[in-house]
């Protein structure tokens, strides 16, 4: 029985490691980088306290280097799922039931360790299965993953302190309970903390979970699924399975005892799971009404106003569109420059974007390494080379090449049409377009940039005048969950600017705040009355 209160002080982010020539992370990364590529990983499913192995293996290969094979993972279909919804069922009463204070201290050991042991594992392992270079992978695989695990902690432990106010003669309490059922979670490839945190922040509430990564995400996924059962997280709690969208749709969105969905990845696959699970109510399939929470696409925009500086406008758009080659949902990928500066901006992005260097992630003077997977190259090549058919002026770059990985030169791409195709669709790669506008027509661009596309996840303007600024503030109120002032659009910290927008760009949960938290949980109000009335008439009913 638990006789205190206990309090989880707001923590402060994990700093930044520079990997910078001499330094000893770096030496270490590189040993561990070595580490993994001498061993072909075998990697199982986490049902329960199994370790499954089905022998119908993927795979996994660097994206920078083809040729080499990291290992395998065993694919899953339709009855690992019901197996991993059952084992999560099995340990919903005891993990529900665990003490705030045993639950949180799992998590936090968690972060401790991905600091201290697990940090160059981590990082390696997103290096090499998701091509980020050293910094990308450091501001991601340990510093965000840890910030998301103890503020966490911080924010649902204030949030269990919220609790109503009680008259005379009674008491009123709030009980913070977890959703009824188990929470699907669902993360994608570009980001191993998103992968950490979408089923994480649902099983701190007490909720327990089956979790789908990305297939090109596994890799990391796997080790990180390592930490947790080294931190003691419960054998069910969180089960980890690879199995394609649909089969999982289909068990879990028919499955009674479905509570919800932590979602990030594409808008339209969101959209089919909204369709889905609103079939499922009409159907009368479930116990509650599903929380579904989601972050999706982005087309997100720089708008420089005629008084921004040209250095600051091109170094926002070379970090913000080519940091891990624009996949991230926050990347610049459509930009707006002031006729009076644009010839200025054009020409440091040019040079810029030609000092680049690209390739292994295991070279760290490379600033860009390799797009995910085939895929996407191929799609991101089709935009490119339609943009070349249709005239568009490729300012630099415009180059692709899979024989040995998948690499897409930085591309930068000057369209006199604002509505032309690669200012409104979403390309997910490192493809920035750029549109001149007149520098006197300010208000009449905001009203471009806000009506261009359908998304609203991350924006930013830049500009020396703080009327332009307030008026942009304004103007693109709704265009940007995540608004960045003279700074570019992408580099959310944990705790500083939680993450989510609107429109086509998800339900705008925030991650890395309390918002999102409240979402996993269910509350109760208890009253008390210490001295209950024993006569059902009030004083007005009495005679005069």
């Amino acid at each position: 029985m638990n006789f205190g209160d206990f309090h989880y002080a707001l923590p402060v982010n994990e700093p930044v490691l520079s990997y910078a020539p001499g330094t000893p992370e770096r030496a270490r990364l590189k040993e561990v980088l070595a580490e993994l590529k001498a061993t072909q990983v075998d990697v199982p499913m986490y049902i329960g306290g199994e370790e499954v192995r089905t022998g119908k293996t993927v795979t996994m290969h660097p994206p920078h280097e083809r040729a080499h094979t990291l290992g395998v993972f065993h694919a899953g279909d339709a009855s690992h799922v019901e197996k991993a919804i059952e084992c999560a069922l099995s340990a919903r009463e005891a993990w529900s039931n665990m003490s705030w204070e045993s639950r949180a201290n799992i998590f936090l050991r968690a972060a401790d360790l991905i600091a201290t042991k697990y940090r160059p594992y981590m990082n390696g392992t997103t290096m090499l299965g998701q091509s980020k270079n050293a910094f990308q992978a450091e501001i991601d695989a340990a510093c965000e993953i840890i910030d998301f695990l103890r503020f966490n902690v911080h924010f649902l432990s204030e949030i269990y302190a919220q609790q109503p106010i009680s008259g005379p003669g009674m008491h009123n309490r709030l009980e913070y309970r977890p959703l009824e059922g188990f929470v699907l979670a669902v993360t994608p490839f570009n980001f191993t903390a998103i992968g950490g945190n979408l089923p994480t922040s649902a099983a701190m509430c007490g909720n327990v979970v089956v979790w789908k990564p990305a297939n090109t995400q596994v890799y990391s996924a796997q080790m990180f699924m390592r930490v947790l059962k080294e931190a003691g997280l419960p054998d069910g709690v969180i089960n980890l399975i690879y199995v394609d969208g649909p089969t999982i749709g289909k068990v879990c969105f028919n499955h009674r005892d479905f509570a919800g969905v932590h979602f990030t990845g594409s808008t339209g696959v969101f959209n089919t799971m909204w369709k889905q699970i609103g079939e499922g109510l009409a159907n009368n399939i479930y116990r509650s009404y599903p929380r579904i929470v989601g972050e999706t696409g982005g087309k997100d925009f720089v708008v420089a106003h005629k008084s921004a500086d040209p250095a600051v406008v091109a170094t926002a758009l070379l970090r913000g569109a080519f940091e891990y080659q624009g996949q991230k949902c926050s990347a610049a990928s459509r930009c707006y420059i002031p006729s009076n500066i644009a010839p200025r901006v054009k020409e440091l992005l040019i040079e810029g974007t030609k000092s680049f260097k690209q390739g292994s992630v295991e070279d760290f003077g490379n600033f860009v390494n390799a797009v995910i997977d085939e895929k996407s190259f191929d799609n991101i090549a089709a935009y490119i080379d339609k943009a070349k058919v249709d005239g568009q002026n490729i300012l630099v770059g415009g180059g692709y090449d899979k024989s040995k990985g998948y690499f897409i030169e930085p591309t930068v791409i000057e369209v006199t049409d604002p509505m032309y195709r690669t200012m409104c669709e979403e390309i997910f790669g490192p493809v920035l377009t750029l549109f001149v506008y007149d520098a006197e027509k300010w208000e009449e661009t905001l009203k471009l940039v806000d009506e261009t596309s359908p998304y609203a996840l991350t924006g930013a303007v830049i500009s020396q005048d703080r009327y332009a600024v307030e008026t942009a503030t304004k103007l693109l109120r709704n265009a940007a969950g995540n608004f960045y002032i003279n700074d570019k659009p992408t580099g959310a910290v944990v705790g500083q600017q939680p993450f989510g927008g609107a429109r086509a760009s998800g339900t705008n949960d925030k991650a890395g705040s309390a918002l999102n938290l409240y979402r996993w949980l269910s509350a109760r109000t208890i009253k008390e009355t210490f001295v209950p009335p024993t006569d059902y008439r009030y004083p007005f009913l009495a005679s005069e």
